[in-house]
């Protein structure tokens, strides 16, 4: 069946229930979850379509700042967030003969943004999102096949037959989305994508990504200290720079970035469609083995020791890939997080500009009126975009600065010398830019903001809700 966005009915409020809108999430990553997380506690029906039969939450380690802290508290989650991290004081980077070249401080920053920032694995975060949605809204093993959208409604099929019908989709399925595939296809055969929106994603690094087994204090001191231990290492001369993270589980979360050229970019093409897994990671695992680390104690360690001891499940091999994509929705569809915007995790921005997308969208979802039409619907879409995208571009540009400022070329050298010499209130002017935006949930009560620096405006914390009358609680459509 094919939608004809031609056919058209007259929407005549006053005698239909009030009905939300239905909005279908395609992918159960965190952009999916935050968002069915958010639409179940404003009464919007929902369900999340996974094309995984079983969703693996791989990865390393994240950090997460007052950018997040109001809407888990909102959601009542941020104490157990809290349990769940481990406070960050400071960003250590260090050269390769394990000594320390300078570090980039957060202390101070809960009095003047009212929050302090944590590191937390990714898995712990995941498990945590995925217990504020319920089971019977997620629906794995769907991958999509192809959509269509009208006037009146949104169409995806399934490659196992199903379909699934509602009024709003939402691709939130990462770098490669097939939403974003499916919506850019037929928007390319209307002449209506920018040009720059159907080349190939971009990417210049490839990262191998671990977390070991739950260590003694005697494998690893560092775990023994109150604060997340984040160690970021430069090397001397080869194209790597690694990191190492202590958890509140008494994990070490580690990393390895290969920075590519023209050579090895062609030898990673191959990988660029691949899926996270074991088996991609096993040639890198060689080649960084003897990269040292710092573990506290008197022990020469490098990250073999950390490989051994982590599970090989949890080792995977991923591309970073880099883009702002300029088209984010048309008609009934919209994007959020890596499917419209992929940040290099040297910036540590990629999931927290997720969860914002989730805000801002769940917000403009809510103030829809009574059975949206397709209008209606793409202006929410666009107050969306507009509400996100400076901010989206302004952490796109600091996630390159730090992935410079880890590298071998003469940019990332500047940069590393720039920042060791920095003066205190250029960084705290960096600071404030990045920390001043802390967007809520306009229709759950509002957390209290303590930060001294207030809180960036947000437009969308306007919205309200539609009102239900009396006589559309007692009239049936017709």
């Amino acid at each position: 069946m094919e939608i004809n966005p031609a056919v058209t009915f007259k929407h005549d409020r006053s005698v239909m229930y009030a009905k939300r809108p239905k909005v279908l999430i395609v992918g159960a990553g965190l952009a999916g979850l935050t968002l069915g997380m958010l639409l179940h506690k404003a009464g919007i029906p929902f369900e999340i379509y996974e094309r995984a039969a079983k969703v693996k939450p791989l990865g390393s380690v994240m950090y997460f700042s007052c950018t997040t802290a109001n809407i888990f508290k909102q959601c009542g989650i941020y104490e157990e967030f809290v349990s769940l991290g481990k406070y960050v004081s400071t960003i250590k980077m260090c050269n390769e003969n394990r000594e320390l070249e300078f570090s980039i401080d957060f202390e101070g920053n809960e009095g003047l943004y009212g929050a302090k920032g944590y590191m937390i694995s990714r898995p712990q975060l995941y498990d945590l999102l995925l217990r504020q949605v319920p089971k019977e809204h997620i629906h794995l093993g769907k991958k999509v096949l192809t959509m269509d959208q009208g006037n009146n409604k949104v169409l995806i099929r399934f490659s196992d037959g199903s379909e699934a019908e509602g009024d709003i989709l939402v691709g939130a399925d990462g770098a490669y989305s097939a939403v974003r595939k499916g919506m850019y296809e037929k928007l390319k055969k209307a002449n209506k994508l920018p040009a720059s929106d159907s080349l190939p994603l971009p990417f210049s690094t490839v990262c191998l990504l671990g977390q070991t087994r739950p260590l003694s204090a005697e494998e690893f001191p560092d775990l023994t200290i109150d604060t997340s231990q984040f160690c970021n290492f430069i090397a001397t001369d080869k194209m790597y720079t690694w990191s190492t993270s202590t958890t509140a589980q008494n994990t070490v979360c580690w990393a390895a970035i290969l920075f590519l050229d023209e050579e090895t970019s062609k030898d990673n093409d191959s990988f660029r469609n691949s899926e996270w897994g074991q088996e991609a990671a096993t040639t890198m695992c060689e080649q960084v083995k003897n990269f040292p680390i710092i573990s506290g104690g008197d022990k020469i360690l490098t990250l073999q020791d950390l490989i051994d001891r982590s599970p090989k499940e949890l080792i995977s091999k991923v591309m970073l890939e880099e883009k702002v994509f300029k088209t984010w929705f048309d008609c009934r569809t919209v994007l959020i997080g890596d499917a419209c915007h992929k940040f290099n995790p040297a910036g540590g921005v990629g999931a927290a500009n997720a969860i914002h997308d989730a805000i801002a969208l769940a917000n403009g979802i809510n103030g829809l009126p009574f059975h949206p039409v397709a209008d209606e619907i793409e202006a929410a879409f666009r107050a969306y975009k507009k509400e996100r995208i400076d901010w989206v571009e302004k952490a796109f540009g600091n996630s390159k600065i730090y992935r410079n400022m880890a590298g071998q070329s003469v940019p990332s050298k500047v940069t590393r010398y720039l920042v060791k010499r920095a003066p205190p209130w250029f960084m705290l002017k960096l600071s404030r830019r990045l920390n001043t935006h802390r967007p809520q949930a306009a229709f759950l009560p509002a957390a209290e903001d303590k930060g001294t620096v207030k809180a960036a405006p947000q437009p969308s914390l306007s919205i309200k809700a539609p009102e239900e009358t009396e006589e559309s609680k007692t009239t049936q459509i017709v």
